[in-house]
């Protein structure tokens, strides 16, 4: 381990029009983890979730572990994603969209927002889904990996990054390499491990940089996150739905 691991709870609050986040970004006094400029954990009862709103500058991705999560926007796009599938959006210029879950029951995943570099910050917005027979995983002695952006996923973005969702099983051990200029996060989704001897526990993230390795060891079940990317490097002007 070249440089130690930054251990930062998430915080809970609401958002959009009745939400429940857990939040890890931005915050008041940690605004955003270059490249990466927003990462809420959200849970969403039906009746509330993120109706019409704007967004300029950055891509996002949704991925969902439970639930139904329906979106649409003024590109004309509508689709509903479920269990184990994410959408990402590209906004660039702008667009306006919403996300609302199903009917019944709760929804829950992840919603990871990825700054853009400030020569693309107006391209044309996209949006796009990929379903959870689409997201490639392995299967190993130590868990499941479910790849949602790299490894093979159709899911692509304007910045070189990483993202995995990860269950380590009870005692074993899983060991990630991290590529040259990498810098990223891992965020505890359920169950307890440790990463490079650091404790992490439901709700807590680590941030690094400058690691070429990272060591998982499972306390006992654990599903988690896996992000890191190249960082542009850029002033990252930050406003509710902007990133300038």
């Amino acid at each position: 381990m070249n440089s130690p691991l930054h251990i930062r709870p998430a915080v809970p609050m609401e958002e959009g029009a009745g939400a429940q986040v857990k939040r890890l970004m931005p915050l008041a006094g940690f605004r955003n983890y270059d490249p990466f400029v927003l990462f809420d954990h959200f849970q969403i009862q039906p009746g509330h979730g993120f109706p019409d709103h704007p967004h300029r500058g950055f891509e996002a991705i949704t991925y969902l572990f439970r639930g139904a999560i329906s979106h649409a926007d003024n590109l004309g796009n509508r689709s509903t994603v479920t269990p184990g599938g994410a959408q990402r959006f590209t906004a660039g210029r702008g667009l306006v969209h919403s996300e609302m879950p199903g009917a019944s029951g709760v929804t829950e995943g992840i919603q990871l927002w990825i700054n853009l570099p400030k020569e693309l910050k107006g391209i044309e917005p996209s949006y796009e889904q990929a379903d959870a027979a689409d997201i490639p995983e392995d299967l190993t002695d130590f868990g499941l990996v479910r790849h949602i952006v790299d490894g093979g996923s159709p899911i692509l973005l304007q910045t070189e990054v990483r993202y995995q969702d990860i269950t380590l099983r009870q005692g074993r051990t899983f060991t990630a390499s991290i590529p040259g200029g990498h810098r990223g996060l891992v965020y505890v989704v359920s169950g307890e491990m440790s990463v490079n001897e650091h404790r992490l526990t439901a709700g807590s993230a680590a941030f690094f940089e400058e690691i070429s390795e990272l060591e998982f060891k499972g306390t006992r079940e654990t599903r988690f996150m896996l992000a890191h990317g190249i960082p542009h490097r850029q002033e990252i002007i930050q406003y509710g739905p902007f990133v300038d």
